[in-house]
């Protein structure tokens, strides 16, 4: 700031007056200390900024899978909504441990962003002893809760898995299986459709938990090992996944073996990615509007740090995106 203000002809608390509120500076005095930031390539201290005005403008944005589509569409959504009001994204990929999750959360609150947004509702005592502490909105996605930490806004998983089980047993299917991947939400669907499939009149369903993150290979494996298991060829079965990458591969390892979809063997996805519908044949999917996700949770942390009312549960409708790979 001194090298502006020598080049500009002012002092360097003018400079400083200027980059905190131009308002309290001549035009004439702007401009000079303009061209003078341009001319010596300047970046204000934005911490020091901060410090000064209790404001980062940097909110913190928490996931699990920067690759995975579903959560990456959202995050695109909601920076697309901060931005407009001259916020910035700090994001980290937290896979699906707690502690791993915890570890983000202080190294964030340490560089004091305005608000931070968290993927699910369940963290470690010391993640919400510290959000709690730290006074900042914060908004949980993708679940909902009776009681989160400040505001989230998600859908009920357990419900959008019943409505699958509902599905299934309408349009004819008595025989299921599932392709689970390792993460609390996954496993919260899959309890809840197995539960549902079988007391709306369907045989026990097979569950094969791949364990870790989706991926197409892990779907051709996990189908494999439900066809040695069962003989679901020959009796219309069902087979929902807890992610369309999971479906994907599910439909790979069918067509290699000949198994006609949805005619022998039934599959679908959750999260109606965008290549969902170009699939061959085209997937069946469980689909939530990501966009609108992204959006209600940027929506609720500008309102909270702006000092407006928000809601402490905000709700995002799920719907089946009906295609081919299930007969009805």
């Amino acid at each position: 700031m001194q090298d502006v203000g020598r080049m500009a002809g002012v002092s360097q608390v003018t400079v400083s007056r200027a980059l905190s509120d131009p308002s309290k500076v001549s035009k004439a005095t702007l401009d000079r200390i303009q061209a003078a930031i341009y001319a010596t390539g300047f970046v204000p201290n934005a911490a020091a900024g901060a410090l000064a005005s209790r404001r980062s403008h940097l909110i913190s944005a928490l996931v699990p899978s920067i690759t995975n589509i579903v959560y990456s569409s959202f995050i695109r959504a909601f920076s697309e909504r901060i931005r407009a009001d001259g916020y910035q994204i700090l994001l980290s990929e937290t896979g699906f441990d707690q502690q791993d999750e915890e570890t983000a959360v202080k190294a964030h609150l340490s560089r004091q962003p305005d608000a931070i947004l968290l993927t699910g509702i369940h963290h470690s005592r010391e993640t919400r002893r510290m959000l709690l502490a730290s006074g900042i909105p914060v908004v949980e996605v993708w679940d909902i809760s009776d009681t989160p930490i400040d505001t989230c806004v998600g859908f009920d998983h357990a419900a959008a898995a019943r409505t699958v089980a509902k599905f299934a047993i309408k349009n004819g299917y008595r025989t299921a299986a599932t392709i689970t991947a390792g993460d609390s939400r996954a496993r919260q669907r899959q309890v809840s459709f197995a539960q549902h499939f079988q007391t709306a009149g369907g045989f026990p369903v097979m569950d094969i938990d791949i364990g870790g993150p989706a991926s197409i290979a892990a779907g051709r494996t996990a189908l494999t090992q439900i066809l040695k298991a069962t003989d679901v060829e020959n009796s219309a079965a069902f087979v929902f996944c807890s992610s369309d990458l999971l479906a994907h591969g599910a439909l790979i390892e069918a067509a290699k073996r000949g198994i006609v979809v949805p005619d022998a063997l039934a599959i679908m996805g959750f999260g109606d990615q965008d290549f969902a519908a170009s699939l061959e044949p085209p997937l069946t999917s469980l689909r939530v509007d990501r966009d609108l996700l992204g959006h209600s949770a940027a929506e609720a942390l500008i309102a909270r740090i702006n000092g407006h009312p928000v809601k402490d549960v905000t709700r995002i409708n799920f719907e089946i995106a009906l295609r081919n790979t299930v007969l009805c």
